[in-house]
């Protein structure tokens, strides 16, 4: 047998078998190119010959539910998430390209990581605490958001006797109930979708809810609301930085509705963590940059009159409550050697401030 054939006899679970192994992020399986390992943010592609269509849809066929095997055949894509044995789980897109099968699998870590050893500030455990209101977790996708979620649910959960919902496309962390009960709901299968799975949850006597992603306006009313009504919510957005994830927010609302939704937000908002994952400049991994933005009455008064832009200067005078912008973190971890200067500033939001503070202190550019 050549040695082509062979490597084409390679099965999901040897290579799933190598992402635990490799502790990669994730699995990438496309027709004419081999596998691809994300590994701390950079791509590798394994040493084998490239993928033929029937490899890929074997891969596909080998993990995926009939449900979701037909969701791919009838709209060209679907997302699911499964257990690989007591090894790891993943979260799955299966979808179509050219006419060919391809696969995305993302790496679920099998611990939950205390916030410490996020990276994120001791005082942010006391928002896992407070009786009601909206705590928002932002960053582009793969910046480490559901981890550091999961990480809150897990602390409330150990810690606090409540009830919490969870609802998630698809779910990723498995919770088990602790000190509080968890009950973790998958759209498409338990809900139909996030909206109606927060207005539901409504009636089952939640104490906290987890919302995985909030998508469309039906779903940032229901937050807000559940938000407002005497309920923790913790919900994730793709934006960076606390301003704009406010003002993502308000625009999504026909500008009728725009002024009530920043009165809503202004009382009910109690943090927005906007965070990155960059590759680490001093040993292998990457490393978390966060801005933290914490409600106090002064910002909760700018949400409301409608001035976001001032919201980075009461960051910057914040550090007591745990508030931090995402430059000042960037830079304090390149000046730690952590990270590069070029992440440091294409990352930025203000790089030629940055770059002039720095050249300021007289620090060189590594």
């Amino acid at each position: 047998m050549s040695e082509e054939a062979k490597a084409y006899e390679l099965s999901i679970e040897q290579l799933l078998d190598m992402v635990v192994e490799e502790n990669a992020s994730d699995l990438h399986l496309s027709v004419d190119i081999p596998p691809v390992l994300r590994i701390n943010g950079k791509l590798n592609h394994v040493d084998t010959p490239a993928l033929a269509p029937a490899d890929t849809q074997r891969f596909m066929e080998a993990i995926a539910p009939q449900e979701h095997r037909d969701e791919l055949k009838d709209r060209g894509g679907s997302d699911f998430g499964f257990s690989f044995g007591e090894k790891a789980r993943f979260r799955v897109s299966i979808y179509m390209e050219r006419g060919n099968v391809s696969l995305a699998l993302r790496l679920i870590p099998s611990t939950i990581l205390t916030l410490e050893q996020i990276g994120l500030p001791a005082q942010m455990k006391d928002l896992l605490f407070k009786p009601r209101g909206l705590v928002l977790v932002t960053g582009p996708t793969g910046s480490g958001k559901t981890t550091t979620l999961a990480s809150m649910v897990n602390i409330i959960n150990e810690e606090r006797d409540v009830h919490i919902i969870t609802v998630e496309d698809p779910i990723e962390y498995y919770h088990p109930h602790k000190h509080s009960i968890v009950t973790q709901r998958e759209i498409g299968k338990d809900v139909p979708n996030f909206g109606e799975a927060i207005r539901r949850g409504l009636r089952q006597d939640p104490d906290v809810i987890l919302v995985g992603e909030m998508r469309d306006l039906e779903t940032m009313e229901a937050a807000i609301t559940a938000a407002e009504t005497g309920h923790l919510v913790f919900a994730t957005l793709h934006t960076t930085g606390a301003a704009r994830t406010v003002d993502r927010i308000v625009d999504a609302f026909p500008m009728n509705q725009q002024e009530q939704i920043r009165t809503q937000l202004a009382s009910s908002i109690v943090a927005v963590i906007s965070q990155l994952l960059l590759p680490r400049q001093d040993q292998p991994g990457r490393v978390a940059a966060f801005e933290i933005m914490v409600a106090t009455s002064s910002i909760r008064a700018l949400i409301r009159d409608s001035k976001t832009f001032r919201i980075t200067s009461d960051i910057q005078t914040g550090g007591k409550w745990g508030m931090v912008t995402l430059d000042a973190h960037l830079t304090a971890l390149y000046e730690r050697g952590q990270i590069s200067y070029e992440d440091l500033i294409t990352k930025c939001q203000e790089p030629e401030s940055v770059a002039e503070k720095l050249a300021g202190t007289g620090k060189k550019r590594r």
